[in-house]
């Protein structure tokens, strides 16, 4: 333990103390004279201890730290709080331009004495607030650029529903208008598709243009509006759907819609020739990392589906063969009497659910 023998080592060692500390540093005495000061305080602010030590505060440099932040800092919060810490203070300083500190103080109070010192540390935090600032303009530019993109997207998806109801429109007009059935039944059919893809983008429409679409209510809404629209009240079919909690893209959000629709639609027109209770389609999709399984099933009556309804090469085919493709899956089909399973599978997916014997 070192011996302090008189008042002189005690200054040394206190000033050799304030000397090491790397922000500027000073000590004050109770009517704000500087009792000393860190090297640091001298560099930072270009003084030198001839014009500092002893002198008042507020009359360094010119008046350069007469502040009224200052003066509040030092005449009404510490003599109320004893300390403040985070006291930021703004000002044009001579020699080094405008600078923004973060100024901590402490008021010592002594036992045997009713003299006081104040402990007062700078912390320059001007580059770090201009940092601060560039980046608060730069999230506000963000967001007015994602406002702008969101108000394009929704006038582009108007746009893109508005033309797919005139394409449909046409196609049942010229449907209406040709005298070959089977010219008619290609016309319905291209219709029928049209009608398919307006769906799937009114669906995806209701994200609000969000790029990272939620699986089970994106599902269950198209499911939903798919059996509304195809099942009339003789025909008491089912149409429900189950999810793992995952998002996707909306880019394979509009695939996996297509495909769903094409499948749903199909097993709604072939798979129940004659209506009973408990008809029903069922679209789960499991998700394990980046592989996937999209399964479409029906308890009808295991052919006429839309691989057997169409000819080799029909539409619904190769849509659905196109958009499994474009998705790197796979697609097999598993048709019996007790009904049709269409499972797409991306990769190497093991399915969790029990499988059929």
């Amino acid at each position: 333990m070192i011996n302090l023998q008189n008042i002189e080592d005690a200054q040394k060692l206190a000033q050799a103390i304030v000397n090491t500390i790397p922000e500027p540093f000073v000590v004050l005495d109770d009517h704000f004279h500087v009792l000393a000061a860190s090297r640091s305080f001298y560099a930072a602010f270009m003084v030198n201890p001839e014009h500092t030590h002893g002198k008042l505060l507020y009359s360094l440099g010119d008046g350069q730290w007469d502040i009224p932040a200052l003066r509040i800092l030092l005449e009404t919060i510490i003599p109320e709080k004893t300390a403040m810490d985070g006291f930021e203070v703004e000002h044009d300083f001579p020699h080094i331009g405008r600078r923004t500190m973060l100024l901590n103080a402490r008021k010592v109070l002594y036992d045997d004495t009713s003299i006081s010192t104040i402990l007062l540390a700078f912390t320059d935090v001007t580059e770090r607030r201009v940092i601060e600032r560039e980046k608060d303009d730069l999230l506000k530019q963000t967001e007015e650029l994602l406002r702008q993109k969101d108000m394009l997207l929704q006038e582009m998806q108007h746009r893109v529903a508005n033309s797919l109801q005139i394409i449909a429109s046409i196609l049942l007009l010229k449907a209406r208008a040709v005298t070959s059935d089977e010219t008619r039944l290609h016309l319905e059919d291209a219709h029928q598709r049209v009608m398919s893809v307006a769906e799937v983008q009114r669906h995806l429409h209701t994200f609000n243009g969000i790029d990272q679409i939620e699986v089970s209510s994106y599902l269950s809404k198209l499911c939903s509006s798919l059996a509304s629209s195809m099942i009339g009240e003789t025909k008491p079919i089912s149409v429900e759907s189950t999810s793992d909690k995952a998002s996707i893209g909306s880019d394979k959000a509009v695939s996996l819609g297509l495909i769903v629709t094409e499948l749903v639609i199909n097993a709604i027109k072939y798979a129940f020739p004659i209506s009973k209770d408990g008809d029903a389609i069922m679209v789960t999709y499991e998700i394990a990392k980046a592989d996937w399984k999209l399964t479409v099933s029906d308890n009808g009556i295991g052919k006429n589906t839309i691989f057997e309804a169409e000819s080799v090469g029909g539409l619904g085919t190769a849509i659905v063969q196109a958009l499994v493709k474009q998705l790197d899956a796979q697609m097999n089909i598993d048709s019996s009497p007790n009904g049709t399973t269409v499972a797409i599978t991306r990769a190497t997916f093991t399915s969790r659910l029990p499988q059929a014997a």
